[in-house]
C-alpha cells in the first residue's frame, strides 16, 4: 500500500512538474523575444530577489507542517489547526517580509527602477500564504496539488499571451501572479472544505511555537537559497548589467526547470521515509535514476547553444558557454537532495541536514569574497563555484549519512518486527 501511494503521488508530481516546464517554456520564449535583454534582466532580478521573500514567508513550513500533520495519522480536527496556524504564521511574517523588502529596495539601485514591480510582485509572494501545498504533502494528495497549478497556471499563461505585448506591459507580470495565486487560494480552499477538514487558529503563541520549531527548517531554505539566488542578486549589485543578467538568468532557468525533475521523486520520497525510513529504498532510487542524470547532463552540454536557441532566440546564444559551466550542478544537486530531506530528515537528523547545507552556503560566500578579492568576480567563475558547492553538500551529505547508517538499519529491523 506504502508504495502504491509513493508512486501515484510521484506520478501526480510529476504531472505538475511537466506542467512546471511546459508553462514557462511557452511563456519564457515569448517573454525573451518581445522584452528587450535589460527589461528581461530586471524581471528576472525582481523575482530572484522575490525568491528571499518567499523564503521568509514560508519558513520552512512545507517541510515542518508536513512532518506534524503526517504523524496525526488523519486526526482531521488537530489537521485543521496546523493548517490555520500554518497561515497565521504565515501572515505574522508576510509582515517581516515586508519589511526586508523596503530595505532591499532602498540599497539596491535596480530595483528602483520599477518600485510599483516590485510591490506587485510582493503582494504575489504574500497571497501564497494561503495556499496549503503542506497540507496535500502531508495527507498524500498529491492530486490536488496538481489540479489547483493546472488551473491557476493555464489562466495565467493564456492572459499572459494577450496582455503583454512590449516592455511597456511589464506590470502585468506581477499583476497576473496575484491572479493565480487568488485563483488557488479559491480552490484550495473549497478541496479543504470538501475533505472535512476546518480551519482553526488555537492561540498566537502556538504560532509563535511553530515559527520557532520550523526555524530549523528555514535556516537550510536560507543556505539553499544562497546557492538559488546569491550570485544573480550579487551580480545586479556588482556588474550592474542587465544583458549580463538576462544571460545568467536564462541559463539558470533553464537549469532550474532541469532541476525541478528531481523534485517529485524527493517530495514523494520524504512522507514515506518518514513511516518507513529504509536506507535500502534511498540507495535503489539513485541506482535507477543516477544513469539518467548522467545522459541529461551530457546531453545538456552538447545541446546547450540550440537549448538557449529555443528558449530564449539567437540573442541568448552567446550564453552557451556559461550554461555548459553549469551543467555539474545538475549532476550534482539530484544525489544532494535525495541524501537531504528524505534521507536525513527521516531520521530526525534534521540540524545535521541544515548544518551541511549552511557549510555549503558558508563555503560559496567565501568562494565569492575570494574571487572579488583576486578581481575574478565573473559570471564564468560564479557558475564553477556554483557546481563546486553543490559537490560539497553532496559529499558533507554522504558522510552524515554513513555515520548514521545503523539508524536506519534499526528502523529496518523495528518495521520487519512490527
Amino acid at each position: 500500500m506504502a508504495k502504491t501511494s509513493v508512486f501515484k503521488n510521484t506520478a501526480m508530481l510529476y504531472i505538475m512538474t511537466f506542467a512546471r516546464l511546459i508553462f514557462p517554456l511557452i511563456t519564457l520564449p515569448y517573454l525573451a523575444r518581445i522584452l528587450s535583454e535589460e527589461s528581461y534582466g530586471f524581471v528576472s532580478y525582481v523575482k530572484s530577489c522575490m525568491t528571499y521573500i518567499q523564503l521568509v514567508v514560508d519558513f520552512g513550513f512545507i517541510l515542518s507542517s508536513v512532518k506534524d500533520i503526517v504523524k496525526l495519522n488523519g486526526d482531521k480536527d488537530e489537521i485543521g489547526k496546523v493548517v490555520g496556524n500554518t497561515f497565521l504564521s504565515k501572515i505574522m511574517l508576510s509582515v517581516i517580509a515586508f519589511i526586508v523588502l523596503i530595505f532591499m529596495v532602498a540599497v539596491i539601485e535596480i530595483l528602483k527602477l520599477n518600485v510599483i514591480f516590485v510591490l506587485l510582485s510582493f503582494i504575489g509572494v504574500a497571497t501564497t500564504a494561503f495556499l496549503a501545498d503542506f497540507l496535500f504533502r502531508g495527507i498524500e494528495k498529491m492530486e490536488y496539488i496538481t489540479f489547483i497549478y493546472l488551473i491557476a497556471k493555464g489562466v495565467s499563461v493564456i492572459l499572459t499571451f494577450i496582455l503583454v505585448k512590449n516592455d511597456g506591459d511589464l506590470i502585468w507580470i506581477p499583476v497576473l501572479d496575484i491572479v493565480t495565486n487568488v485563483i488557488s487560494i479559491i480552490i484550495t480552499l473549497i478541496i479543504i472544505n470538501k475533505l472535512g477538514i476546518k480551519i482553526k487558529i488555537s492561540n498566537i503563541f502556538d504560532c509563535f511555537k511553530m515559527i520557532k520549531d520550523s526555524f530549523v527548517y528555514f535556516l537550510s531554505g536560507v543556505a539553499s537559497t544562497v546557492f538559488a539566488a546569491l550570485n544573480t542578486l550579487l551580480i545586479g549589485i556588482f556588474i550592474k548589467d542587465l544583458t549580463i543578467v538576462a544571460y545568467w538568468s536564462m541559463c539558470l532557468t533553464i537549469i532550474t526547470a532541469i532541476q525541478s525533475l528531481y523534485g517529485p521523486i524527493t517530495n514523494s520520497i520524504y512522507p514515506h521515509m518518514i513511516k518507513e525510513r529504509k536506507l535500502a529504498f534511498i540507495h535503489k532510487t539513485l541506482m535507477i535514476f543516477m544513469p539518467i542524470v548522467l545522459v541529461g547532463s551530457i546531453i545538456s552540454v552538447y545541446f546547450s547553444e540550440f537549448a538557449l536557441l529555443v528558449v530564449g532566440g539567437e540573442k541568448y546564444i552567446p550564453a552557451s558557454n556559461l550554461f555548459k559551466l553549469m551543467v555539474p550542478i545538475l549532476f550534482f544537486s539530484f544525489p544532494a537532495q535525495v541524501y537531504g530531506w528524505p534521507t536525513l530528515g527521516a531520521i530526525g537528523r534534521v540540524k545535521e541536514t541544515t548544518f551541511s547545507t549552511i557549510i555549503s552556503a558558508v563555503f560559496q560566500v567565501v568562494g565569492i569574497i575570494v574571487l572579488a578579492y583576486l578581481n575574478l568576480f565573473n559570471v564564468y567563475a560564479l557558475a564553477l563555484l556554483r557546481g563546486a558547492t553543490e559537490l560539497i553538500l553532496l559529499l558533507i551529505r554522504m558522510v552524515i549519512v554513513y555515520k548514521n547508517k545503523r539508524e536506519f538499519a534499526s528502523a529496518d529491523a523495528k518495521v520487519k518486527t512490527e
